[in-house]
């Protein structure tokens, strides 16, 4: 119950002398300590237990810690990496001096493996709690840590949290940050990001950024990173593929600082200046720049397409101050809703990006140029959707999916960008989204699989029937003969009923189906034994088939019938000879083995698949059915019709 209970009141219950040895901590989840402060936030049915207090817990630490058994003393660290997040601990644990106890213990460079991860594990905790200032860091305990970091061959789990606190040296202090600078360089956190471990590599780029963003105004300048990038001694490919996409990283962070400024509503400049690129907020337009993200980044952009590329800026406001009022695109507001999307697809501020896009450097200015094709995009999407206000959430919807599609493809310059989008319009995405649905998850979930295996045996017999009335429609084959002057010209087909096969020679090609009456040869499909494709075909054995060439043998099909004979066919293509093959093996009860049988039924499967899901769109299909209701006891509810 809430508040109901405190230390005294338990201790009391259980005989427990000496309330104040103890304290009441969460059972589940970080297990914190409560608190006089905190005790107010205790919920409902949270579940606490009783446990030694802070100060007993961090006294009875620091002693395990500065024992000699080296097994208490890992049992110790481990505890204390566990109990170091919570800050009433910290508290008790720094006011006995333990910080300086851990210190010391990573400055003699007596620990390792385990122990030393722990040890700095409860060190970064503790220090994040703000109770003591980086300052305080010896040179001595830097060294260390950075000579962790410089080892070719350290353990992960040490290398992790000696990156991360050098990373809390540099952002809290303007003194460690020369001192880390100078016992640890980007040339050398390079190696790290050659490593699979991605925790190795974003803790990396996290010190390479802070690295970064604490540099002087005078010396943070792209060049002089490039610089000291290029300068490396091994500057193969890989090496400066991981060395652009480190700086692309610290050239997006470069924009965080404008992305979370928010503009002063009462700075007139500022005011004025919002009115001109078409603000959406007549009354006070600055009030559209509050918000964080995208602040004063948005701004930036609409400034710089407005000065640096002012026919363009000019076209669009005049596009849409002729269209109807409910067909204007608000530049403003898709403006700063572009900006605000675009830091969150190359997430700008973030500690490491996903991809790498080396278009951001051919330019001097490739994040404004980006934004200028984005918003050219935007405009073009809105004109093809013919969209009104209400719509402004699906347009931002297609434009993220057109933008990042086509950054998936890594264009290597905005200009090539600009023919990639170009390339996905409106009825590109549409076209795109539908055909991808056949991949998607649900179309793999039972139900799905289950609908498919419903439908196949339709198609099949649908393709079947389809054959079979080309047969009877029939088609026109080339006797094989010793010259080409004596080949001649025969037409097949199977008769209405399906019973008989109808041939017979002719002296040149038919324009059109030939009549039964003219084929005086037939062949009853009861009398059908088998049919024979390729080599197996008597005669493709022959002394003279043996010079055809490979296209007459693919093409190349046999009928054997009773007694004993056999009709030879040479198909004018591959798709007759899929057609006669598949036909006359429905005509044998065998199943259709044609590369055409499979290209139809997918076509075919996917058409009415698309069909039948197609009411279902935006439904999430269940993996089972529900199941199914138990019979009411009776049926008195039931209308007596009599």
């Amino acid at each position: 119950m809430k508040g109901s209970r405190c230390e005294c009141c338990v201790c009391c219950r259980w005989s427990l002398s000496g309330s104040e040895q103890f304290a009441l901590r969460y059972a589940d989840g970080p297990q914190l300590y409560i608190t006089e402060q905190s005790r107010g936030e205790i919920k409902n049915g949270t579940i606490l237990r009783l446990a030694i207090s802070p100060m007993r817990a961090a006294r009875q630490l620091l002693e395990r810690i500065q024992s000699h058994g080296i097994d208490a003393r890992l049992e110790a660290l481990k505890e204390l990496a566990k109990l170091s997040a919570d800050p009433t601990f910290a508290a008790e644990f720094i006011n006995m001096e333990g910080l300086a106890t851990l210190a010391r213990l990573v400055e003699s460079g007596t620990h390792f493996g385990e122990m030393l991860a722990f040890t700095l594990t409860a060190f970064l905790e503790l220090m994040d709690h703000g109770i003591v200032s980086w300052d305080l860091i010896s040179v001595s305990f830097i060294k260390q840590i950075s000579g962790y970091v410089n080892q070719p061959m350290v353990d992960v789990s040490i290398l992790q949290r000696s990156l991360a606190i050098l990373e809390s040296m540099v952002l809290n202090s303007h003194s460690l940050y020369q001192r880390v600078a100078q016992e640890t360089t980007v040339a050398q956190l390079i190696a790290h990001l050659q490593v699979s471990n991605q925790e190795i590599q974003t803790y990396a780029i996290a010190l390479i950024n802070a690295l970064f963003l604490k540099t002087p105004e005078d010396r943070r300048q792209v060049n002089t990173h490039t610089n000291q990038l290029q300068s490396h001694h091994d500057t193969n490919l890989t090496e400066m593929a991981h060395q652009l996409y480190v700086l692309q990283v610290l050239t997006f962070n470069l924009l965080e600082e404008r992305m979370m400024t928010k503009m002063d509503p009462n700075d007139q400049s500022c005011a004025d200046m919002c009115i001109v690129i078409c603000s959406q907020n007549p009354v006070n337009p600055a009030m559209d720049f509050t918000q964080t993200p995208p602040g004063m980044l948005a701004l930036d952009n609409m400034l710089y397409l407005a000065k640096v590329h002012q026919d363009t800026y000019i076209r669009i406001v005049l596009e849409n101050c002729s269209r109807e009022d409910k067909h204007e695109c608000p530049f403003g507001r898709s403006a700063i809703e572009l900006t605000r999307m675009l830091c969150d697809i190359l997430q700008v501020g973030e500690l490491r990006c996903n991809d790498f896009h080396p278009m951001f450097f051919t330019h001097e200015r490739a994040w404004e140029e980006f934004f200028c094709v984005c918003i050219q995009l935007l405009n073009k999407t809105w004109k093809e959707m013919r969209a009104t206000a209400e719509d402004f959430n699906k347009v931002m919807t297609v434009v993220r999916e057109q933008i990042t599609r086509a950054l998936a493809m890594k264009p290597p310059s905005l200009e090539q960008l600009r023919v990639k989008l170009r390339s996905l319009s409106y009825s590109e995405i549409l076209r795109l989204r539908q055909s991808e649905r056949m991949s998607q998850d649900d179309f793999q979930s039972p139900p799905i699989i289950e609908l498919r295996e419903r439908i196949q045996p339709e198609i099949l017999e649908l393709i079947k029937q389809q054959r079979l009335n080309r047969l009877c429609e029939g088609s026109c084959f080339r006797k094989l003969g010793n010259r080409r002057r004596q080949e001649k010209f025969w037409f097949c087909r199977l008769s209405l009923n399906h019973k008989v096969l109808h041939y017979g020679d002719l002296d040149e090609s038919p324009q059109g189906e030939v009549p039964f009456e003219l084929l005086t040869d037939k062949i009853p499909v009861s009398d059908i034994k088998a049919v024979l494709t390729g080599k197996d075909c008597p005669h493709m054995k022959e002394k003279s088939a043996l010079k055809q060439n490979k296209e007459v043998l693919e093409l190349a099909f046999s009928v054997l019938y009773d007694p004993d004979e056999v009709l030879n066919f040479v198909a004018p293509n591959k798709y007759e000879y899929c057609i006669w093959t598949d036909g006359l093996s429905a005509l044998l009860g065998k199943e259709l083995g044609s590369d055409l049988t499979r290209s139809d039924l997918d076509t075919l499967m996917s058409m009415e698949m698309k069909l039948r899901l197609l009411d279902l769109e935006n439904i999430t299909i269940p993996e089972a059915p529900p199941p199914v209701p138990k019979e009411p006891s009776t049926y008195n509810f039931t209308y007596n019709y009599g």
